[in-house]
């Protein structure tokens, strides 16, 4: 899966990011057929994030309408594989989300919507009225999971799980916490990034325990994280952002990793699980 977002692009412009996507596509070779092709709406185009006009942003049907148009010609492509949702929008009903997804569905300018960054109830609210309208509703949620971050497992995962969606974790290594960053400021490397975390010293002990928790069984800490994740009921695959070829590498090796049932109960211990509601903060 390649996945990206109508707002990224950084310094370089909303929407550069798609644009590189799409030029990668226009090398040929079959690029565009091998790839399960995901975006992201929600955020304003205009600088600085604020809307031009009314309905520019957020998922009101104009601004989806509009929003797929972009993307498309920005990836140079006719449709979009599952076309997510970057953020809940308290203010349009899902009756009209889901109209305007149905057209662009008959229309074939996207395949399957998807969501992130939505909580339990909104992925079952979203689903429900789908239902209602015969509509196949959310096939998957983007959200932020990781060792460190566990908190989707009180409502986010269990919801997913539920209405069949696949979960695609972001950040499954916690901006770098546990990609080894300890072990990187020992051997004097750059870990500014990481600094104002590290600045906790309850969190910095638990990342310490857990790199000499991973190098005593002879792994890799990014790589343990991720196979990690990949252990995880209901996960379909976390995102990843490699920005050199080692760590590209470092990920598919994550994939064939296969942690030990007592390794996973150390990894608890220092990390506890938040587990499903209601017994996570109930009986």
């Amino acid at each position: 899966m390649s996945g990206t977002a109508n707002v990224y692009g950084g310094d370089a412009g909303r929407g550069r990011t798609e644009e590189i996507v799409g030029s990668w596509f226009a090398r040929g070779g079959g690029r565009r057929d091998k790839v399960v092709l995901a975006t992201k709406v929600y955020g304003s185009m205009e600088a600085g994030g604020t809307p031009a006009w009314p309905n520019h942003d957020r998922l009101s049907a104009a601004s989806i309408r509009r929003a797929v148009e972009g993307s498309l010609t920005r990836l140079g492509t006719d449709h979009i594989d599952v076309y997510q949702f970057h953020h809940i929008d308290r203010n349009t009903p899902f009756d009209e989300i889901w109209q305007a997804i149905d057209v662009l569905v008959q229309q074939g300018k996207i395949l399957y919507a998807g969501s992130s960054n939505f909580g339990g109830w909104h992925i079952a609210k979203a689903n429900e009225a789908a239902a209602r309208r015969g509509s196949l509703g959310l096939v998957s949620e983007q959200c932020l999971y990781n060792l460190i971050e566990r908190r989707a497992e009180a409502e986010v995962i269990p919801a997913s799980r539920d209405y069949g969606l696949g979960v695609i974790p972001w950040s499954p290594l916690a901006s770098g916490l546990l990609g080894g960053v300890l072990r990187k400021e020992a051997e004097g490397g750059d870990v500014k990034r990481s600094a104002r975390a590290l600045a906790d010293s309850t969190l910095r002990e638990r990342i310490q325990a857990y790199e000499d928790l991973v190098a005593k069984h002879d792994l890799d800490p990014g790589e343990a994280a991720l196979a990690w994740l990949l252990s995880r009921p209901g996960i379909t695959g976390p995102i990843i952002g490699p920005r050199v070829q080692a760590q590209l590498d470092a990920a598919v090796r994550a994939t064939s990793l296969s942690l030990s049932e007592d390794l996973l109960s150390s990894l608890d211990e220092i990390f506890p699980p938040v587990g499903p509601s209601p017994e996570s903060f109930a009986w």
